[in-house]
């Protein structure tokens, strides 16, 4: 870990390169470089892995759902090894809202829930895998990708101050995921009112786009 001479400095590099990081649209860039098109007028119009799937092409969604996941443990995992740990959580908060609210598309991003593993498990590792198994036991139970999101995230703060080994900033790392799980919560308004009504596509489903 290197020292900084003005904590400042360190906090407003953790923040804003965490969230410039976090706000690159890997689904929009990686849809039209595969020839896919604009990943936003197809399905749901979501710029996630989910509905990059919804091109029909599992390589590009797969290599979404890596770059989502990967631009949130990168930034959690370089500003941790630079500054410490407080600092991690800060640019892993920080590159999840980027995700949710990217500059670059004019504040309208994913859903975040790509982005919320890789920054839970670059930060708290027991608890993001646990997470993510959570994730794959729903969606395999009930076929739908947001309940199995939201699952995830609601188990989230929990996971982390159940399993979390301690040290400094235990407590930082559960508000993060309580921070990520809200805002999930947030993004999937839609999805909810679905899952109320029984009207959820499953994965692999075609979506109308939204109105």
């Amino acid at each position: 870990m290197l020292t900084m001479p003005d904590p400042m400095i360190a906090l407003a590099a953790s923040i804003g390169g965490g969230y410039l990081l976090g706000s690159i649209p890997f689904g929009v860039i990686v849809t039209r470089l595969g020839g896919a098109g604009d990943v936003r007028q197809i399905g749901s119009g979501n710029i996630g892995a989910t509905n990059v799937l919804r091109t029909g092409r599992r390589d590009l969604a797969a290599i979404t759902l890596i770059a989502d996941g990967g631009k949130g443990a990168i930034a959690a995992l370089v500003a941790g090894w630079l500054f410490g740990p407080v600092a991690a959580v800060l640019a892993a908060g920080a590159a999840f809202l980027g995700h949710v609210f990217p500059v670059w598309l004019k504040f309208k991003g994913g859903r975040g829930v790509a982005t919320f593993f890789g920054t839970l498990i670059a930060v708290s590792p027991v608890a993001g895998l646990m997470s993510g198994a959570t994730w794959i036991a729903v969606a395999f139970l009930f076929r739908i990708s947001s309940l199995a999101g939201l699952v995830a995230a609601a188990v989230s703060p929990l996971l982390v101050f159940a399993v979390d080994q301690g040290g400094e900033g235990k407590i930082d790392r559960v508000y993060l995921a309580a921070f990520m799980a809200v805002l999930i919560y947030y993004r999937h308004a839609g999805n909810i009112r679905r899952l109320l009504k029984g009207e959820e596509p499953r994965i692999g489903q075609s979506k109308a786009p939204s109105a």
